[in-house]
Protein backbone atom coordinates (compact mmCIF):
# COMPACT_ATOMS: atom_id res chain seq x y z
CA UNK A 1 0.00 0.00 0.00
CA UNK A 2 1.19 3.67 -0.37
CA UNK A 3 1.10 5.53 2.55
CA UNK A 4 1.25 9.36 3.06
CA UNK A 5 2.36 10.24 6.38
CA UNK A 6 1.99 14.11 7.40
CA UNK A 7 3.81 15.49 10.35
CA UNK A 8 5.22 19.29 11.85
CA UNK A 9 9.08 17.77 11.42
CA UNK A 10 10.92 15.10 10.11
CA UNK A 11 14.79 14.13 11.05
CA UNK A 12 17.12 14.83 11.07
CA UNK A 13 14.93 17.21 13.23
CA UNK A 14 14.95 15.98 16.64
CA UNK A 15 11.79 15.02 18.69
CA UNK A 16 9.19 12.40 20.26
CA UNK A 17 7.37 12.81 16.76
CA UNK A 18 9.42 12.98 14.63
CA UNK A 19 11.40 9.71 15.93
CA UNK A 20 8.00 8.34 15.91
CA UNK A 21 7.00 9.09 12.28
CA UNK A 22 10.41 7.92 11.47
CA UNK A 23 10.60 4.53 12.99
CA UNK A 24 7.37 3.74 11.65
CA UNK A 25 7.60 4.77 8.15
CA UNK A 26 10.95 3.03 7.60
CA UNK A 27 9.25 0.09 9.14
CA UNK A 28 6.71 0.16 6.89
CA UNK A 29 9.14 0.59 3.88
CA UNK A 30 10.92 -2.50 4.73
CA UNK A 31 7.91 -4.28 4.51
CA UNK A 32 7.48 -3.25 1.18
CA UNK A 33 5.13 -0.30 1.20
CA UNK A 34 5.70 3.16 -0.43
CA UNK A 35 6.03 5.84 2.27
CA UNK A 36 5.89 9.31 1.68
CA UNK A 37 6.32 12.14 4.07
CA UNK A 38 4.96 15.81 4.21
CA UNK A 39 6.24 17.92 6.42
CA UNK A 40 6.03 21.89 7.62
CA UNK A 41 9.65 21.90 8.25
CA UNK A 42 11.89 23.40 5.33
CA UNK A 43 14.62 25.22 5.76
CA UNK A 44 18.13 25.33 6.59
CA UNK A 45 20.29 22.33 6.71
CA UNK A 46 17.67 20.15 4.69
CA UNK A 47 16.51 19.39 1.15
CA UNK A 48 12.77 20.44 0.07
CA UNK A 49 12.61 16.73 -1.43
CA UNK A 50 14.52 13.83 -0.57
CA UNK A 51 14.60 10.30 0.25
CA UNK A 52 16.21 8.94 3.67
CA UNK A 53 16.53 5.10 4.28
CA UNK A 54 13.63 4.77 1.13
CA UNK A 55 11.18 7.20 2.57
CA UNK A 56 10.14 10.36 0.39
CA UNK A 57 9.97 13.25 1.95
CA UNK A 58 8.40 16.12 0.98
CA UNK A 59 8.89 19.50 3.03
CA UNK A 60 6.93 22.74 2.65
CA UNK A 61 8.51 26.13 3.89
CA UNK A 62 5.81 27.62 6.56
CA UNK A 63 5.90 29.69 10.02
CA UNK A 64 6.63 28.59 13.32
CA UNK A 65 6.02 31.31 16.15
CA UNK A 66 8.06 30.33 18.83
CA UNK A 67 9.07 27.42 17.27
CA UNK A 68 5.34 25.86 17.62
CA UNK A 69 2.02 25.29 15.98
CA UNK A 70 4.17 25.10 12.30
CA UNK A 71 1.78 26.48 9.64
CA UNK A 72 2.43 25.77 6.01
CA UNK A 73 -0.75 25.71 3.59
CA UNK A 74 1.58 23.76 1.22
CA UNK A 75 1.09 20.34 3.12
CA UNK A 76 -3.17 20.83 2.35
CA UNK A 77 -1.91 21.23 -1.17
CA UNK A 78 0.23 18.10 -1.06
CA UNK A 79 -1.83 15.78 0.69
CA UNK A 80 -4.42 17.31 -2.42
CA UNK A 81 -2.18 16.78 -5.47
CA UNK A 82 -0.94 13.29 -3.69
CA UNK A 83 -1.00 10.29 -6.30
CA UNK A 84 -4.19 8.29 -6.76
CA UNK A 85 -2.33 5.87 -5.25
CA UNK A 86 -2.15 6.95 -2.12
CA UNK A 87 -4.16 4.58 -0.27
CA UNK A 88 -3.83 6.21 3.47
CA UNK A 89 -3.53 9.29 5.32
CA UNK A 90 -1.73 9.44 8.76
CA UNK A 91 -1.51 12.53 9.94
CA UNK A 92 0.25 13.47 13.13
CA UNK A 93 0.63 15.77 16.58
CA UNK A 94 -2.87 17.61 17.20
CA UNK A 95 -0.34 21.02 18.32
CA UNK A 96 0.58 22.06 15.30
CA UNK A 97 -1.54 22.40 11.99
CA UNK A 98 -0.33 19.87 9.56
CA UNK A 99 -3.02 17.27 11.25
CA UNK A 100 -6.10 19.87 10.00
CA UNK A 101 -4.56 20.53 6.92
CA UNK A 102 -4.07 17.07 5.95
CA UNK A 103 -7.95 17.04 6.97
CA UNK A 104 -8.84 19.33 4.50
CA UNK A 105 -7.97 17.97 1.52
CA UNK A 106 -7.31 14.36 2.57
CA UNK A 107 -10.72 13.63 0.08
CA UNK A 108 -11.61 10.17 -0.11
CA UNK A 109 -8.71 8.14 1.35
CA UNK A 110 -8.37 6.24 4.43
CA UNK A 111 -7.25 9.35 6.96
CA UNK A 112 -5.79 7.66 10.05
CA UNK A 113 -4.80 10.92 12.92
CA UNK A 114 -2.02 10.01 15.69
CA UNK A 115 -2.59 13.34 17.88
CA UNK A 116 0.12 12.94 20.46
CA UNK A 117 -2.19 14.97 22.43
CA UNK A 118 -1.15 16.34 25.99
CA UNK A 119 -4.43 18.38 26.57
CA UNK A 120 -2.22 21.69 27.06
CA UNK A 121 0.74 23.64 27.06
CA UNK A 122 2.74 24.62 30.37
CA UNK A 123 3.82 27.68 27.88
CA UNK A 124 0.75 30.28 29.15
CA UNK A 125 0.37 31.95 25.32
CA UNK A 126 0.38 28.77 23.62
CA UNK A 127 -1.74 27.46 26.12
CA UNK A 128 -4.17 30.34 25.49
CA UNK A 129 -3.68 30.04 21.55
CA UNK A 130 -4.79 25.83 21.61
CA UNK A 131 -7.68 27.24 23.46
CA UNK A 132 -8.55 29.07 20.38
CA UNK A 133 -7.60 26.33 17.79
CA UNK A 134 -9.75 23.59 19.76
CA UNK A 135 -12.60 24.33 17.27
CA UNK A 136 -10.20 23.34 14.37
CA UNK A 137 -8.13 20.84 15.91
CA UNK A 138 -11.66 19.01 17.05
CA UNK A 139 -12.87 19.11 13.76
CA UNK A 140 -9.95 17.70 12.26
CA UNK A 141 -9.78 14.76 14.90
CA UNK A 142 -13.79 13.87 14.45
CA UNK A 143 -12.73 13.79 10.45
CA UNK A 144 -10.41 10.99 10.80
CA UNK A 145 -11.45 7.01 10.03
CA UNK A 146 -9.62 6.34 12.92
CA UNK A 147 -7.83 7.89 15.65
CA UNK A 148 -4.69 6.26 17.37
CA UNK A 149 -3.44 7.47 21.18
CA UNK A 150 -0.08 6.56 21.89
CA UNK A 151 -1.05 5.88 26.05
CA UNK A 152 -4.44 4.58 27.75
CA UNK A 153 -4.35 8.34 29.03
CA UNK A 154 -3.80 10.25 26.15
CA UNK A 155 -6.84 7.87 24.90
CA UNK A 156 -9.00 9.30 27.91
CA UNK A 157 -8.33 13.27 27.32
CA UNK A 158 -9.46 12.37 23.93
CA UNK A 159 -12.65 11.28 24.67
CA UNK A 160 -12.79 13.99 27.33
CA UNK A 161 -12.06 17.04 25.48
CA UNK A 162 -13.59 16.17 22.39
CA UNK A 163 -15.67 12.91 22.77
CA UNK A 164 -13.86 10.64 19.88
CA UNK A 165 -13.03 6.87 20.45
CA UNK A 166 -9.08 6.12 20.11
CA UNK A 167 -7.36 3.13 19.69
CA UNK A 168 -4.08 2.67 21.98
CA UNK A 169 -0.86 1.43 19.84
CA UNK A 170 2.03 2.55 22.07
CA UNK A 171 5.16 4.49 21.26
CA UNK A 172 7.89 1.74 20.35
CA UNK A 173 11.48 0.97 21.23
CA UNK A 174 14.39 -0.85 19.66
CA UNK A 175 14.95 -2.62 23.15
CA UNK A 176 17.84 -4.45 21.66
CA UNK A 177 19.57 -1.08 21.50
CA UNK A 178 19.65 -0.37 25.42
CA UNK A 179 19.21 -4.12 26.99
CA UNK A 180 22.66 -4.84 26.10
CA UNK A 181 24.47 -1.87 26.76
CA UNK A 182 27.80 -1.46 28.77
CA UNK A 183 27.22 0.97 31.59
CA UNK A 184 29.06 4.54 31.89
CA UNK A 185 31.67 4.11 34.76
CA UNK A 186 32.03 7.14 36.74
CA UNK A 187 33.32 7.19 40.80
CA UNK A 188 30.31 8.26 41.85
CA UNK A 189 26.68 6.84 41.81
CA UNK A 190 24.59 9.54 39.63
CA UNK A 191 20.98 9.95 38.76
CA UNK A 192 19.77 11.26 35.31
CA UNK A 193 17.52 13.27 33.78
CA UNK A 194 16.87 13.33 29.69
CA UNK A 195 14.98 15.68 27.78
CA UNK A 196 14.91 19.20 26.45
CA UNK A 197 15.56 21.93 29.80
CA UNK A 198 12.00 23.77 29.73
CA UNK A 199 10.77 24.32 32.96
CA UNK A 200 7.52 21.97 32.59
CA UNK A 201 10.10 18.97 32.21
CA UNK A 202 10.96 19.48 36.00
CA UNK A 203 14.30 19.29 36.11
CA UNK A 204 14.47 21.75 38.95
CA UNK A 205 13.30 19.22 41.37
CA UNK A 206 15.76 16.62 41.16
CA UNK A 207 18.19 19.35 41.75
CA UNK A 208 16.61 20.36 44.55
CA UNK A 209 16.63 17.20 45.83
CA UNK A 210 20.63 16.64 45.92
CA UNK A 211 20.35 18.19 48.92
CA UNK A 212 19.02 14.95 50.79
CA UNK A 213 20.73 12.76 48.65
CA UNK A 214 24.51 13.08 49.41
CA UNK A 215 25.28 9.73 47.80
CA UNK A 216 24.69 10.58 44.40
CA UNK A 217 25.28 13.14 41.65
CA UNK A 218 22.86 14.27 39.06
CA UNK A 219 23.68 14.13 34.92
CA UNK A 220 21.12 16.55 33.03
CA UNK A 221 21.10 15.22 29.21
CA UNK A 222 19.68 17.96 26.94
CA UNK A 223 19.81 21.27 26.14
CA UNK A 224 17.35 24.19 25.91
CA UNK A 225 16.32 27.88 27.35
CA UNK A 226 16.04 26.89 30.70
CA UNK A 227 19.94 25.70 30.95
CA UNK A 228 20.59 29.01 32.86
CA UNK A 229 18.60 28.88 35.60
CA UNK A 230 18.92 25.17 36.02
CA UNK A 231 22.58 26.22 36.57
CA UNK A 232 21.92 29.30 38.86
CA UNK A 233 19.65 26.97 41.32
CA UNK A 234 22.50 24.38 41.50
CA UNK A 235 24.86 27.15 42.39
CA UNK A 236 22.55 28.44 44.75
CA UNK A 237 21.95 25.01 47.04
CA UNK A 238 25.61 24.47 46.81
CA UNK A 239 25.57 21.18 44.67
CA UNK A 240 27.34 22.60 41.33
CA UNK A 241 29.99 20.34 42.08
CA UNK A 242 27.38 17.57 42.02
CA UNK A 243 25.25 18.48 38.80
CA UNK A 244 26.81 17.79 35.57
CA UNK A 245 25.07 19.42 32.46
CA UNK A 246 26.08 17.50 29.48
CA UNK A 247 24.17 19.44 26.79
CA UNK A 248 23.20 17.41 23.32
CA UNK A 249 24.00 13.69 23.94
CA UNK A 250 24.21 11.98 20.40
CA UNK A 251 21.93 8.98 20.37
CA UNK A 252 24.48 6.53 20.37
CA UNK A 253 26.04 7.75 23.54
CA UNK A 254 22.43 7.67 25.43
CA UNK A 255 21.97 3.69 26.56
CA UNK A 256 25.12 3.47 28.26
CA UNK A 257 24.49 6.70 29.93
CA UNK A 258 20.97 5.23 30.81
CA UNK A 259 22.37 1.97 31.82
CA UNK A 260 24.99 3.35 34.50
CA UNK A 261 22.38 5.46 36.27
CA UNK A 262 21.04 4.34 39.34
CA UNK A 263 17.60 5.73 38.28
CA UNK A 264 16.00 8.27 35.89
CA UNK A 265 13.92 10.92 37.21
CA UNK A 266 11.29 11.95 34.41
CA UNK A 267 9.18 14.72 36.42
CA UNK A 268 7.60 16.57 33.55
CA UNK A 269 4.13 17.84 33.73
CA UNK A 270 3.20 17.74 29.89
CA UNK A 271 3.67 14.36 28.21
CA UNK A 272 1.65 12.24 25.94
CA UNK A 273 4.00 9.12 26.53
CA UNK A 274 7.05 9.21 28.16
CA UNK A 275 9.64 7.82 25.45
CA UNK A 276 12.86 8.47 27.70
CA UNK A 277 11.26 6.28 30.49
CA UNK A 278 10.93 3.47 28.00
CA UNK A 279 14.18 3.42 27.05
CA UNK A 280 15.79 3.93 30.75
CA UNK A 281 14.00 0.60 31.72
CA UNK A 282 15.04 -1.21 28.65
CA UNK A 283 18.59 0.16 30.26
CA UNK A 284 18.29 -1.97 33.18
CA UNK A 285 17.41 1.47 35.22
CA UNK A 286 14.46 1.99 36.92
CA UNK A 287 12.01 5.39 36.75
CA UNK A 288 10.94 7.80 39.12
CA UNK A 289 8.18 9.52 37.03
CA UNK A 290 5.97 12.81 38.24
CA UNK A 291 2.14 11.52 37.92
CA UNK A 292 0.94 13.95 35.46
CA UNK A 293 0.02 13.43 32.24
CA UNK A 294 0.57 10.11 30.19
CA UNK A 295 3.73 9.29 32.94
CA UNK A 296 0.77 8.32 35.38
CA UNK A 297 0.53 4.97 32.64
CA UNK A 298 3.85 4.24 33.83
CA UNK A 299 3.66 4.47 37.54
CA UNK A 300 1.77 1.10 38.21
CA UNK A 301 4.45 -0.47 36.33
CA UNK A 302 7.06 -2.52 39.32
CA UNK A 303 10.31 -1.12 38.08
CA UNK A 304 8.75 2.51 38.27
CA UNK A 305 7.66 4.64 41.54
CA UNK A 306 4.51 7.34 40.79
CA UNK A 307 4.67 10.88 43.14
CA UNK A 308 2.58 13.35 43.15
CA UNK A 309 4.45 15.85 44.94
CA UNK A 310 7.92 16.75 43.83
CA UNK A 311 9.50 18.97 46.94
CA UNK A 312 12.62 18.13 47.91
CA UNK A 313 11.97 15.37 50.39
CA UNK A 314 9.47 13.65 48.46
CA UNK A 315 11.37 13.29 45.74
CA UNK A 316 14.74 11.98 47.55
CA UNK A 317 12.06 9.75 49.55
CA UNK A 318 11.49 7.94 46.18
CA UNK A 319 14.23 8.14 44.77
CA UNK A 320 15.60 5.72 47.58
CA UNK A 321 12.65 3.68 47.17
CA UNK A 322 13.25 3.25 43.30
CA UNK A 323 17.16 2.72 43.10
CA UNK A 324 16.33 -0.97 44.97
CA UNK A 325 14.38 -1.93 41.96
CA UNK A 326 14.87 -4.41 38.65
CA UNK A 327 14.34 -3.07 35.49
CA UNK A 328 12.76 -3.84 32.73
CA UNK A 329 9.74 -5.94 34.96
CA UNK A 330 7.53 -6.57 32.16
CA UNK A 331 8.68 -6.67 28.36
CA UNK A 332 8.59 -3.22 26.36
CA UNK A 333 6.95 -2.42 23.08
CA UNK A 334 8.36 -2.43 20.26
CA UNK A 335 8.78 -0.89 16.80
CA UNK A 336 7.85 -4.22 15.03
CA UNK A 337 4.65 -4.60 17.41
CA UNK A 338 3.78 -0.69 16.76
CA UNK A 339 3.53 -1.32 12.79
CA UNK A 340 2.24 -4.71 13.31
CA UNK A 341 -0.81 -2.88 14.36
CA UNK A 342 -1.00 0.34 12.30
CA UNK A 343 -0.70 -2.00 9.21
CA UNK A 344 -3.80 -4.15 10.70
CA UNK A 345 -5.43 -0.98 11.23
CA UNK A 346 -4.84 0.50 7.89
CA UNK A 347 -5.73 -2.93 6.31
CA UNK A 348 -9.17 -2.80 8.29
CA UNK A 349 -9.84 0.77 6.78
CA UNK A 350 -9.30 -0.30 3.14
CA UNK A 351 -11.75 -3.74 3.72
CA UNK A 352 -14.12 -1.77 5.06
CA UNK A 353 -14.02 1.33 2.11
CA UNK A 354 -13.75 -1.44 -0.39
CA UNK A 355 -16.90 -3.48 0.99
CA UNK A 356 -18.92 0.15 1.52
CA UNK A 357 -18.34 0.70 -1.90
CA UNK A 358 -21.67 0.36 -4.49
Amino acid sequence: MHVLQVTHRYPPRTGGVETHVQRVSEELVARGHDVTVVTADAGSGVSRRERRNGVRIRRCRGVAPGGAFHFAPGVAQVVADADADVDVVHAHNYHSFPLALAALRVGSRAFVATPHYHGSSADSLRDRLLGLYRPIGGWALRRADAIVAVSEWERAQLKRDFGVDATVVPNGLDVGRFEHATPLERSRPYLLTVGRLVEYKGVQHAIRALASLPGYDLLVAGSGPYRAELEALARDIGGDDRVQFLGYVADEELPALYAGAAAHLALSTHEAYGMTVAESLAAGTPALVREAGALVDWADRADCEGISRVDPETVADAVRRVVERDAPATPLPTWTEVVDALESKYRALLSSDTEGRP
